[in-house]
């Protein structure tokens, strides 16, 4: 089976979202035969456009403002709209990571706005995953999944801090979406490849 190519579309205002960017990557890239491309969607061009349109899968990324993606984001996804009417990325896998300066921060609604833009879309969206992490006495805020999000990976870094200061769990989490996307994208062009002899 040749290789296979995840996208990160991502946008960061302070570096905290890139450096979960940078974590889902190394995720995805852990898996054999997997190339992946990191996009700033704050700063698109035809190239990257074009990049996004070859890739298996695409994982979506932006901090969480005022309860949903930053405007860099929302402008994004409004430009996608070519590829929604041509159906560009039918069948695609997707999955989604946010960051807030919150604990909640309301960051499951941004985690549903990217599943919804997937599902416009019609891509097939991948799920963190993960039980709950840090939530009995016995736990740490050091587990995996700290924050307990379902729809994709949450992450909350201090408003007052760099990028430097992204929780160690919190980039852990990523990188398991990014191996999770990847291995279950694997598995998905593995079944239509056999599906299409």
């Amino acid at each position: 089976m040749s290789n296979l190519t995840v996208g990160i579309a991502y946008t960061s205002g302070y570096g905290h979202t890139r450096e979960l960017a940078n974590a889902a990557a190394q995720g995805a890239g852990s898996v054999p035969g997997t190339v992946v491309e990191m996009i700033d969607v704050a700063a698109m061009t035809d190239d990257d456009w074009r990049t996004l349109d070859g890739c298996d899968a695409i994982i979506f990324g932006s901090p969480t403002y005022m309860g949903s993606a930053s405007g860099a984001f929302h402008a994004f996804a409004e430009a996608t709209s070519a590829r929604w009417m041509s159906r560009a990325w039918q069948d695609k896998i997707a999955a989604g990571f946010t960051n807030s300066g919150s604990m909640s921060g309301d960051k499951l609604h941004t985690l549903q706005y990217f599943s919804m833009l997937a599902a416009q879309h019609g891509m097939h969206w991948i799920s963190l995953g993960l039980l709950p992490g840090w939530n009995t006495t016995a736990a740490s805020e050091h587990d995996h999944n700290r924050l307990g999000f379902y729809l994709g990976a949450g992450a909350q870094t201090w408003n007052d801090q760099g990028p430097e200061a992204v929780h160690d769990a919190d980039l852990s989490t990523a990188r398991h979406l990014g191996r999770r996307v990847a291995t279950h994208t694997r598995r998905f062009v593995a079944t239509a490849e056999v599906a299409a002899l």
